[in-house]
């Protein structure tokens, strides 16, 4: 069966605190290379059938209304995986 995997990440211009707590748990821990941390979530829509261009709209819909919050966050991401 086909998934479809949703990313929703914090808008940009927001802050992120549990970016910024793993941002200084990193340092803490001595972890070099890497300059900010941002988390956001991931959603898997398993569909039964096939996807087509209906089912993605359907879920672009439901990522945009119900899986983000649009004052705060974006969907930044949907992909089919087989």
């Amino acid at each position: 069966m086909p998934t479809i995997v949703v990313d929703v990440m914090p808008k940009a211009e927001l802050l992120d605190p549990q970016g910024k707590a793993v941002s200084g748990a990193l340092d803490r821990l001595g972890v070099d290379g890497f300059s900010g941390v941002r988390i956001g979530k991931r959603f898997e829509l398993t569909v039964d059938g096939d996807v087509d261009d209906a089912v993605l709209a359907e879920a672009k819909r439901i990522a945009d209304e119900i899986l983000s919050n649009s004052v705060i966050e974006d969907v930044v991401g949907i992909e089919v995986v087989e």
